[in-house]
């Protein structure tokens, strides 16, 4: 999470000027809330997410106020690779999103939304395309602004104790220790995921078990 830089670059700074086409270029969207306050927690698992995809790639996060968002522009492969954290907190997500897609004129064919979901078991990630907000707050934010039919990501985080708190609180809660040692085998089954969408350029449905 040390990747942020608060220095606020111009606009002309990630120009949207590739040698690949249009089709060629990902806009990868994490979900979360901005700030230390929110690291670690289950509803931040799409950032968390993203800064490894990031780190793998030797990417660096830019602050883009007029997009509210977090930008890492890559290149992985033949591909461009635009990864996003919108700082508008979850709720205003789509926002940052919709100002994004606008930014680097990409649709919603091209994006991929990864964030986290309380009725699937942590240990497991489902992907698909379109579908209602499930009573996500972000994808409904997200589906507002944007429409519903965006790639999602869709990373489990259901244990034995989320039926048995208030969902709300629940999200909002760190990672159990034992949750934590395994992380690491999350974040890479996320990032390889991500890269077969991104040379595959498609995102098919499956469920991974990463444990």
């Amino acid at each position: 999470m040390g990747l942020f830089q608060k220095k606020e670059l111009p606009a002309i700074d990630i120009p949207y000027v590739v040698s690949a086409s249009a089709q060629q270029t990902k806009l990868i969207i994490g979900l979360g809330n901005p700030g230390k306050d929110y690291d670690g927690t289950r509803h931040n698992i799409g950032f968390a997410c993203l800064d490894y995809f990031a780190n793998a790639e030797n990417g660096t996060w830019h602050e883009k106020k007029a997009l509210k968002s977090l930008v890492c522009d890559l290149r992985v492969g033949q591909s461009r690779v635009v990864l996003c954290k919108p700082l508008t907190y979850m709720n205003l997500s789509g926002e940052a999103v919709q100002a994004v897609q606008s930014y680097f004129k990409l649709t919603n064919a091209q994006t991929v939304v990864v964030h986290d979901e309380l009725d699937i078991a942590f240990g497991q990630i489902r992907t698909r395309t379109g579908g209602s907000d499930a009573g996500h707050n972000g994808l409904k934010s997200l589906i507002a602004h944007c429409g519903a039919d965006f790639g999602r990501m869709r990373v489990g985080i259901k244990n034995e104790y989320s039926d048995k708190t208030d969902s709300a609180d629940f999200v909002l809660q760190k990672f159990s220790k034992n949750e934590q040692s395994d992380m690491k085998s999350l974040y890479a089954e996320v990032n390889a995921l991500l890269n077969e969408c991104i040379f595959a350029d498609t995102l098919h449905p499956e469920t991974r078990k990463f444990l």
